[in-house]
């Protein structure tokens, strides 16, 4: 008899803990959980992105004159490789020509012959200046060979011709007295300018034609002995300083 009262009351206690509403309730996160969910959900706050913009901000400053600059350095090292080109070319011929350098030519570029862009080019596998396409007299054509062409140069034909290179007319003489020089004749071949960044079109002209500005305040020069050097300094030179450059050949 105490046995089964005792069961029974044991069944009654389950029954009632059951029903109780305590353990009929669902769980609930704590305080901490409820804050963190709601920290989760609210994302950036308006300070935290206007941090974030102005680092991106900073570091835009810092990081484009970089870029700018690295992309003006590559620009002027491809010029001075095809400036390079140019002098091979030139001691090509001379080799060729018993020690005599390619005459310049017409400065309007209509020469065929005995000029520096009819006479050189062969010497470097490519057409001469009068075979090359349409682009010399039309400033919409697409570029010829890249050896005619200085990248940081955006100048395009004015509808009669277009030289990025022009030649020093001093070196062969002008006007009367025009000649053609050997190689060898020439003194300080090393400071002498054979080529150079044309600030105009012609393909024959002087140092007034000099492009100063075009590699960052500098202009890229071919020396006679096919040396080529970034010009910052005067257009002109003399003899018995040797950072300077010359334009007459002695």
């Amino acid at each position: 008899m105490l046995e089964r009262f005792r069961v029974g009351r044991t069944k009654a206690g389950l029954d009632d803990m059951n029903s109780s509403p305590i353990h009929n309730t669902p769980c609930l996160p704590d305080r901490t959980a409820r804050e963190t969910n709601r920290a989760t959900c609210a994302g950036f706050t308006l300070i935290e992105l206007l941090t974030v913009l102005a680092v991106v901000s900073v570091l835009m400053a810092i990081l484009l004159p970089a870029i700018g600059k690295a992309r003006s350095t590559a620009k002027s090292s491809t010029c001075m490789a095809r400036l390079r080109q140019w002098g091979l070319g030139t001691h090509l011929y001379a080799m060729d020509a018993s020690g005599c350098l390619p005459g310049d030519g017409a400065p309007n570029g209509w020469s065929t012959a005995n000029a520096w862009y009819a006479d050189l080019p062969p010497m470097l596998g490519m057409p001469p200046y009068h075979a090359e396409g349409a682009w010399r007299t039309n400033a919409m054509a697409p570029l010829g060979h890249p050896l005619w062409f200085c990248p940081s140069n955006p100048r395009r034909s004015n509808g009669h011709l277009l030289f990025h290179y022009a030649l020093n007319r001093f070196v062969n003489g002008s006007g009367r007295d025009s000649r053609r020089r050997r190689l060898e004749d020439v003194g300080e071949p090393s400071r002498v300018v054979w080529l150079f960044d044309n600030g105009q079109r012609a393909a024959v002209a002087g140092p007034g034609n000099l492009h100063r500005t075009l590699h960052r305040g500098a202009a890229n020069l071919l020396m006679l002995d096919g040396g080529v050097r970034r010009h910052t300094g005067s257009a002109t030179g003399a003899l018995g300083h040797p950072d300077t450059v010359l334009w007459e050949a002695p």
